[in-house]
């Protein structure tokens, strides 16, 4: 092929990408408001294992579910559907990051709490697909990654809000190899979908009384898509009076969460889709690390709940599996319960996670067999779940007694 017949071909294939993208801005436009909860005769919680641990880790955090909900579920409130078929083999087999049968079940949940994902990488021996996670988020409109990381003895009280839809990953399998010696990937960045998830910060920041914003990009060098977030972010502002806010580049960024003297000055942060992903990987280091930290993936007719990290294959194939720490996805289950409205049970289980994780520590989790396995330690919780001085050992948790 001549050079000019490569640029005819990138050319047709960046139009259809714009071609998809204005078709999404327009369901923006038209999309309702958040979903009441409260009006539903009965919700659905979708459990949805995943493949390499997914499943082991996912299956405590459904008991933990259950077990806080057993009234409302024994009354009919309440139904937990079990979804099956998102593992990294039938997704291969049927050349697809969600095969459409299980997309269909997804859709008749409320909510889905959604173990970990194989996502194929160069040298895998599956086909190249998509991340189920970020099909999900496209296929649900799942815009909002909301992501606490807590660690009181330090200080830290984080929530970061990761726009979830745009940015780099969005169009992430859809590059194009224009000839053996150029590839290019694309960035995409909207007003509507910029707007919906900076608003989604304040109105955070105001409604949770920590009034402070920090909005992280890199406006100064990618200044079309980035500098569109921060202009945004800027219009807003004007209408939180209330909240301070500054804005700070990603790089640098990253070396003041491991600053002591400033960390802890942090509260909100808002931040594209990328930077979202690493500064939160990070920041959930302070917490214990990413197997630790829950994740909410927010619409307004879904929303999904998962812990951050991977589908650790490894595990599995030495036998190990059932060692994995269930921490994050019950993280995850915690958020989820205070989503739908399930304030008070939320809270007692983040206590009941201080208190079995970072505090008195009975039950360790390894990831072998010198330590607990998942079912092991969702027995702890439980039992912690049922002390009626659980606030009591909390309260001393947070004094460092």
């Amino acid at each position: 092929m001549k050079e000019k017949d490569y640029i005819q071909k990138a050319k047709e294939h960046f139009g259809k990408l714009l071609e998809k993208q204005f078709a999404r801005i327009e369901k923006m436009k038209a999309e309702e408001e958040f979903i009441d909860y409260s009006k539903l005769e009965q919700l659905v919680i979708g459990i949805v294992g995943g493949d390499g641990i997914g499943p082991y880790i996912t299956e405590e955090a459904r008991k933990i579910i259950e077990f806080l909900l057993a009234d409302d579920i024994k009354a009919g409130k309440i139904v937990i559907k079990n979804i099956d078929g998102l593992t990294i083999e039938n997704r291969a087999r049927q050349n697809k990051a969600i095969p459409d049968d299980v997309l269909g079940e997804l859709k008749k949940c409320h909510v889905i709490l959604k173990g970990p994902t194989t996502t194929p990488r160069a040298g895998d021996p599956w086909p190249n697909i998509e991340s189920a996670n970020v099909a999900m988020r496209k296929e649900l409109d799942l815009f909002a990654n909301v992501r606490p990381v807590q660690v009181p003895e330090e200080g830290i009280d984080w929530v970061f809000y990761r726009e979830n839809t745009e940015g780099a990953y969005a169009l992430g399998s859809d590059g194009i190899m224009v000839n053996d010696d150029l590839a290019i990937d694309f960035t995409v960045t909207t007003y509507e979908g910029s707007y919906r998830i900076i608003k989604a910060a304040f109105d955070y920041a105001r409604k949770s009384g920590k009034n402070k914003l920090t909005v992280v990009t890199k406006a100064n060098v990618v200044k079309t898509t980035d500098g569109l977030f921060l202009d945004i972010a800027k219009e807003i502002a004007k209408d939180y009076p209330e909240v301070e806010w500054d804005d700070w580049y990603i790089d640098i960024m990253t070396a003041k969460l491991i600053d002591e003297k400033r960390r802890q000055d942090f509260k909100v942060f808002v931040l594209p889709n990328l930077y979202g992903d690493i500064l939160t990987d990070e920041a959930a280091e302070f917490q214990g690390g990413v197997g630790t930290a829950g994740s909410a993936n927010i619409g307004k007719s879904y929303a999904m709940f998962e812990a951050i990290h991977g589908s650790a294959p490894r595990m599995v194939q030495e036998g190990r599996a059932q060692y994995a720490d269930p921490s994050s996805i019950i993280r995850a289950a915690g958020m989820l319960l205070e989503h739908i409205g399930y304030q008070e049970e939320a809270s007692r289980l983040q206590m009941a996670l201080d208190i079995c994780g970072n505090y008195e520590k009975k039950i360790v989790m390894t990831g072998r067999d010198t330590g607990a396995t998942g079912g092991e330690y969702a027995e702890y919780l439980m039992d912690t779940l049922q002390d009626k001085n659980l606030k009591e050992r909390w309260e001393d948790y947070r004094a460092g007694k």
